[in-house]
This record gives C-alpha cells, structure tokens and sequence, in this order.
C-alpha cells in the first residue's frame, strides 16, 4: 500500500519538520554520546589531577619518614661523637639500628666532600650496596636537596640527604629506599587508579620496573612510551604523566584511568532518551500543523523587516508588535533593536568626525571639509587658506596644574579663537592635543595673515580659569591654496611645518616655505650644500669682540657662524640656520664651531690673553644625550680648558624640556663651561626656575637695549642691525632701522627700567651681565651707569672674520673702534686683549 504524501504547504511543513526532527534526533544521540564521552573524558582528567598529587605524596610521606630518620640520626650525640672520632663500628651499628627501625633500605654517611664513610643495607643484600655505590657520585654532583630520586640500573631509588653540623657541616647522613610495588599498590587503593614508572635510561633505553597493571597493558606502555591516550583490547585509558626529578636518568610516572568505567552509567540514560524522544515526535507531529500556519506568516513580515535593517533602512517600524506571545515579544524586541542601532549610528557618526572635549569638528571631519573645499566644480572654492595652532607649554600646564585644567584650558582656547573667525564658512577645528586648525575658505594669503594676527592679539588677554589666570601664547602656521600643495593631506602638513618654524623662532604667526620643509627638493639640497660646505671647507668663523664696561677693555667675543658659498656668495645665516635647526643638522654646525674655536683657543698668541668665547647651544644641542661627551672631547683633542668657553643658551631652548635641559646644564656645568641665558627676557621661564640652573651670566636682549635712550629725550638715534643669534650663528650685517621720532621717549624709558631691573636681579642672583645690540655710545654709557658689567654691539666692533679679530686683539680700542661712526668711549692706551 502506497502511501500518500501530504501536498498542502502544511503536510510539507510537517512531513519536512518529522524528517528534521529524526535527524536532528539522531544528530542528537551522536552529540549526547559524544558529549558524555567527553565528559568522561574531563571527569577523568580532574581525577587523573588528584591521582597525580596523591602520587606525590605517597612518595612525600615516604620521604618525610625517612627525613625525620635522618635528621634524628644526624643530631645523634653519640653518633655525632662516633663520626667527630672517627669510630667506625659505632657508626656502622647506628646506621644498621636506624635502617631497621624505618624499614630503610640504605643507611649511609657521606663525609663533608660527599665521599663515603659508612654505609648499612638492609639485609646485607649486594644489589642496594651496588645501588648505593653507584648513586653517591650522583648525589655527589647534583644539588643538596632534601629529597632526590635516583636511577641505579634501571630502578628508580627514594633517597634523602640531610648535613651532620658541629657546628658547620661535617658530613651527611643518606637514607633511601627502592620505590617498588608497594607504592604503586597504595595508590590503587587510595584512588583507584593505576600507576606504572617509566624509566629511561642513559643510553636511551626506556623500561617499566614498578606497575599495577597487568603485563599486556604493561608492555603495550613501554612500546608506547608516555602518552595520553593508550588503546587496548579491553578499551581506552587515559594517562597523566608526572616527570620525577631524578639523577642517573629519567623517571616518569604514568597515572591511568578506564574510559569504559566511567561512561557504563550513562549507557542506560541514553536508552530511556530515546523512548523519551519517540513519543516527542508524535506529539510533535500533532501540534506541528497547527503551530506552522501561526508561525510562518508573522516570521515572514519579521524576516523582511530584519532584511530592511541590513540594508540601513531604519524608518519602517516592526509588525506584530501587539501580539502578546513570543511573536510579539520578538517583534518589539526586533523594533526596541531598530531604534537603539539607528541612535547608535547617529550617535557613531557624531563621535567620529566631532572632539569630544570642544564640540569642534576633529582632524577626519576637518579634512574630509578641505577636501571639498579644494575639489574642483560648484561645491569647491577658488582660493583658501589653512592655519595651523599649537599652544605653547600647554605640556607644563598640564604637569603644574593637572589635566583637569588643561582640559579648562582647550575650551577657553576654543571659545576664544571661534570669536576671531570671519564668518560661518570658516571651519575651526581641534587636531588632537593641543593643537587646532582653521580653514578660511576663499581667503587670500593677507586675509589669513590678518585673521592670524587677530588670534595672537586675542591671546594677550589671559584666560582666567576658575582661581587662575593664565597667559596663552601659541605658533601660528599658515598655508595658502592654490600653491605648493595639490592635495588637502599635504596642504595640512604645511600648515603644520609652518606652525612648528614659527614657535622655534617665537615669531607668532608664519607662511609656509618651502625651505621650512625638510622633505621638499629645496631642503633637501640645502642639507646636501650644507654637508658639503662642512666637508669642503666652506664655512667661516666669524667673531664679535665684548668689552668690560668696568674700564672698557675688551673682556670675550662671541663666535658667529658664516656660509661662504661657492656661488651664491656669503649666504646670511637666517636663510639656513632655521633650516638647520628644524632638520637636526645644527648639532653638526655647532660642534663645527666648538672645534674652531677650541683650535682658536690653542693658539699661543690667544692662550696668552686669556680671552674666552661664547658658543650658542640650539635645542636640538641642549636636548642631545651624549653633548658634554662631544664637547669633552673636542676640549681633550686640542688642550684647551673648558673655562675659556661661555655657553649661551635662550630660554625658549630651556623651556622646550626643562628638565632634560636642566640636567644636561648640570653635566656641562660640572665640566667647568661657563653657562649665560641668551635674549634674557623675551622667553617664558619663571624666575624661580632660572635660579635652579647652573648659570653665570643673563644676556639681556637686544630688543630693550635698541630702545634705550636717556631719560627726558624724545627721540631715539638711529640704529644698525642687531648682532647674531642661534648656535654661533647670527644675522649678518645690515641696516636696521630704529624708533623714528617722537617714539624714543616713552619706550626708551620703559626699556630703561627693564635694564636697570634685569641688572639688579642678575646681580643679587649673584649672576653677570652682558647687553647685546649697543650701538651708540649714549646707550654704552647709560649701561654702565646702570651697573651693567659687558657690553656687545656695533659701536663696539662688527662680527669680524678670523684674521680681522686677531688684528683686533693686538690694535689699541681707538683703532679697532675706527670703522664705527660714533667715536669709541675708550683710553686709546688700553689694549683690547686684556681680559
């Protein structure tokens, strides 16, 4: 009789799901067997854990009982007193009574050089005599522990070792015992489990001397060597091996238990399951007909809602959200998860392109925006430009203040420079940091050279937070478009080199050049010309005489750096010391300049005048590791003493790192260099913290001495262009215009008494005085009035070349002032070598 197969879609659902059901079913008694296989497996191996600690301390208690034997014996007066004389009989009678009361197999007594003085077996058998002939020169070598086994032809052996001391250790008493049957035994009925020894021998050779099994599994064992898992006729057991630390060979015992023993339980449950299952399936295939109707239609509109949602289509709400069974419960379930992912998302794509601390748009957002802004078509601009922010020492507000305020602080910053944009296009935005930026869409390079400078104006105002006040100060970098840059990455990145050349050189705002790039082909071949000018001798010494205000004689010089360039001329240093500085290469220039001068210094003529020359350190000198190594050694290479040097160092060099900057100051202050604050007054550094640095000198700058004028004038002189600055280097001659009239009065007094309180304040920090820039001789002769101990400028003499400053040495102070306008204030008797 043929049976009918159900064509509605009902009968297929329920023929198809009798069918699923016996395979799942079946799927199911494999996974259950599996399963309790492998729960047997791990019950097993937990017990196996247990089998193996219970092992261990079998063999404990065993060494226990011997070590408390041995130790009693060991602090036997009498056989303490048999061993100190040397009785033979008595210690063999001690070792003999001893070995018998602890069932010991060995008894022995080792003298303090490990070597065998009486030994006791039990029943006098020859073999443990060999056993203990052979394992003393083993126990000799290894270390002195308590407890060791040891392999005597092919039989593991118990022994333990404790010292014999009058007071210090006289020798040793050894007792041991072979591990046997009995062991193994005692772990059968303790645990139940079995337990064999394998021991592998020197040459190799592996056997089985202790075992509870019988001796098929025992050589199955030894063929097999240590291992989990050993197959046998009778079924599977599972093995844990114990590596035993042994000497003369290898000791493993293998600890096994039956798989079949423990899953023969679970046999039986694994019948009444089935029975279990069949009369499931029957009453599965009743109420499957009447549940598929009801279930397929709502999970179809579910499936196509969950389709949707895959999609990103978040609008359509779920349906069968009013059912009150499970259905319903899934649909508001699925609609709940449709709502938080679409918040989610919105939520994700607000974090991803917002700062999370200023609301401003973050790096990815402000580029994705310059990137439309550049694009050619309706949506792009025809020009724009790109500034680039970073605080300054906002690091040390950190570090001082905590980064709770420097948290304050980003927000004030933010809120203040979004005051200084021009309209809604422009776009500011926080890189990370304490860095920001600001596009200006379709501005010109004025227009974002104007913006810049009301950001800088606007940080003059402090920003009070809370009970502080702080003074902000930050480089500004600018880079324009159309120009250098194709792409928006690159127009970024020159912003951002602009930025950096105009905190190194504390100038506030800056356009980008391309010579500020070290990676563009103009840097590049200045690296090259400069490594070269090194190598060909290209470079000059040049050096600007100072004089003691204190009877006018000439005190030091300061030693400036020039670029004789082979066709572009002298090369003035402000087009590539910058570059050096940003590049690293001025380390090599400054040491350039230490060795020339160090080689000035030897000179007899120059060594006689004691005079001393003050070197310029960069940042990237005073925060190089290895500086007074490299300094120390040009000073050994040509015999010159380190206090015929004066090192200058600016604040803003200082305050990049002060501690590094500090400890290096130490280390070359330590060596004996004379150490001086360049451009004292125009960095950032407390007082406070310059009292703590090594220094000799201040060097007040030369922005406050050109503005000097006597008190009541009201005009200022006209003034030349200032002296040298950087590491040696400094701007080369030139015109420079000063104050025009009516200007001289007001600010000539306030520079005045900038001056007079520098002066003070350096003199009672027990600390000289250098003013650089003098340039006329009402301004040296208000310096001295003031107290001011040297003096460095125009009037004085100009940077001079080697051969011209040596002639300057030896000429009278009339003559070497006579290219100067104004008359020199000097006896024209007093040479100007004196120091």
């Amino acid at each position: 009789m043929r049976l009918a197969l159900p064509r509605s879609l009902i009968g297929r659902l329920v023929g198809l799901s009798l069918l699923l059901l016996f395979a799942v079913q079946l799927a199911g008694f494999a996974v259950v067997r599996a399963t309790i296989d492998r729960n047997a497996r791990i019950q097993i191996e937990g017990a196996l854990d247990g089998d193996a600690r219970a092992w261990q301390r079998v063999l404990g208690y065993n060494a226990e009982r011997l070590q408390q034997a041995a130790a009693l014996l060991a602090a036997d007066y009498g056989f303490r007193s048999a061993v100190l004389s040397g009785d033979v009989d008595t210690m063999q009678s001690v070792l003999d009574n001893h070995g018998r009361r602890i069932g010991a197999a060995v008894s022995a007594l080792l003298d303090d050089r490990m070597s065998l003085v009486s030994a006791s077996v039990k029943g006098g058998a020859s073999a443990y005599e060999v056993a203990l002939g052979q394992a003393v020169p083993l126990l000799a070598s290894g270390e002195k522990k308590d407890s060791r086994i040891v392999v005597v032809g092919g039989t593991p052996y118990q022994f333990v070792m404790v010292p014999m001391r009058a007071p210090l250790v006289i020798g040793w008493v050894v007792m041991g015992f072979p591990i046997s049957q009995a062991q193994a035994l005692e772990l059968q009925q303790l645990r139940s489990a079995e337990v064999a020894l394998l021991v592998t021998a020197a040459d190799g050779s592996l056997s089985v001397p202790v075992s509870s099994l019988t001796g098929e599994v025992v050589e199955r064992l030894r063929r097999a060597g240590p291992v989990g898992e050993l197959h046998t006729e009778h079924g599977d057991l599972l093995a844990r091996t114990v590596r035993m630390e042994s000497l003369g060979g290898q000791v493993q015992a293998v600890i096994l238990r039956s798989v079949n023993e423990v899953v023969a339980p679970y046999r039986r449950l694994q019948v009444m399951l089935g029975i279990v299952t069949l009369i499931g399936v029957l009453l599965f295939a009743a109420a499957n007909g009447w549940m598929a109707h009801r279930l397929t239609v709502p999970l179809r509109s579910l499936i196509a809602a969950t389709l949707r949602m895959a999609d990103g289509d978040y609008a359509v709400p779920m349906g069968y959200t009013r059912r009150r069974d499970e259905i319903g419960n899934l649909a508001r379930a699925f609609d709940r998860m449709r709502l938080d992912i679409a918040e989610q998302q919105v939520e994700i794509q607000r974090m991803a392109l917002t700062d999370r601390l200023t609301g401003l748009p973050n790096r990815e957002h402000f580029r994705a925006l310059l990137v439309k802004a550049m694009a050619p078509g309706p949506g792009g601009d025809t020009s724009l430009a790109v500034l680039s922010l970073d605080l300054d020492r906002f690091k040390h507000v950190n570090g001082v203040l905590g980064y709770g305020m420097g948290d304050q602080l980003l927000q004030a910053v933010a809120d203040r420079i979004g005051h200084q944009v021009r309209s809604g296009r422009d776009v500011l935005a926080r890189l990370g940091g304490n860095a920001f930026a600001l596009l200006l869409p379709g501005a010109t390079a004025e227009e974002a050279s104007a913006v810049a400078q009301r950001i800088a104006r606007a940080f003059e105002t402090p920003l009070a937070l809370g009970d502080q006040t702080l003074d902000v100060s930050a480089g500004i970098g600018i880079a324009c478009w159309p120009g250098p840059a194709s792409d928006a990455d690159t127009l970024l990145s020159h912003a951002e080199i602009a930025m950096y050349a105009a905190k190194q050189r504390l100038s506030g705002a800056m356009h980008y050049d391309t010579a500020m790039d070290s990676s563009s082909p103009e840097s590049l071949s200045m690296l090259t010309d400069l490594r070269h000018a090194i190598d060909h001798g290209e470079l000059r010494l040049y050096l600007q005489p100072k004089v003691a205000l204190n009877g006018w004689k000439g005190c030091a010089a300061e030693a400036l750096l020039r670029w004789q360039h082979p066709e572009r001329g002298l090369v003035p240093p402000m087009q590539f010391i910058p570059f050096a500085e940003q590049t690293g290469f001025v380390r090599h220039l400054t040491l350039w300049v230490f060795a020339e001068t160090a080689r000035l210094l030897a000179r007899p003529e120059v060594r006689a005048t004691g005079l001393r020359v003050s070197v310029n350190l960069s940042t990237r000198d005073l925060l190089d590791p290895e500086l007074h190594q490299k300094l120390g050694d040009l000073l050994s290479q040509h015999g010159v003493a380190a206090e015929s040097f004066c090192l200058e160092i600016t604040e803003s060099a200082i305050m990049d790192d002060p501690q590094r900057a500090e400890a290096m100051l130490n280390r070359l202050s330590g060596l004996g260099f004379r150490l001086s604050i360049d451009d004292f007054g125009t960095g950032y550094s407390s007082l406070g913290y310059l009292r703590r640095l090594p220094v000799d000198e201040l060097k007040i700058d030369k922005s406050f001495v050109l503005g000097m004028v006597a008190e009541g004038e009201g005009a200022a002189t006209a003034t030349v262009g200032g002296t040298g600055a950087g590491p040696g280097p400094g701007p080369g001659p030139g015109p420079g215009p000063g104050p025009g009239p009516g200007q001289g009065g007001g600010q000539g007094h306030g520079d005045v008494q900038i001056v007079r309180s520098t002066i003070d304040l350096a003199h009672n920090l027990g600390l000289t005085v250098v003013a650089e820039g003098v340039e006329t001789e009402a301004v040296m002769q208000r310096l001295k009035d003031l107290g001011c101990d040297d003096a460095q400028g125009y009037f004085i003499s100009r940077p001079l070349p080697l051969a011209d400053f040596l002639a300057w040495l030896r000429r009278p102070r009339e003559a070497a002032a006579a290219p100067c306008a104004t008359p020199p204030i000097a006896d024209a008797q007093t040479p100007l070598a004196a120091c």
